[in-house]
């Protein structure tokens, strides 16, 4: 499986939306959009929503861009994170680097439904 990823901006930050797996050979690829994004110092949004797996390179990748964006005071939200995504991301304790992402994802698909 590949993974491709988009970038949208916007005036609040960067939205970078990926489809497909996130795994041993594709976590550098996402790595390689991500870092330069968190390094421009604009609110990030990640999109999960289309992403069905991520390997623990794809965790890996995550943490190490939630390590800059902490070091870089940027805030990063992951949002539409699958269920089964986000057993791995929970039973790994790496739902809880982005907690608030998932609140207000979870917020956001509330308001939506009204």
């Amino acid at each position: 499986m590949t993974l491709h990823v988009k970038e949208r901006r916007n005036k609040g930050g960067t939205v970078l939306v990926a489809t497909g797996e996130i795994n041993s050979e594709t976590s550098g690829q996402l790595l390689q959009a991500l870092l330069p994004l968190v390094r421009e110092g604009r609110s990030l949004r990640i999109d999960l929503t289309a992403v069905t797996y991520v390997s623990s390179a794809g965790l890996r990748t995550l943490l190490v861009v939630y390590r800059e964006a902490q070091h870089a005071g940027v805030a990063v939200t992951l949002y539409g994170v699958s269920e089964e995504v986000r057993f791995v991301m929970s039973a790994t304790g790496f739902l809880d680097f982005f907690a608030a992402g998932e609140a207000e994802a979870a917020n956001a698909k509330a308001r939506a439904a009204r």
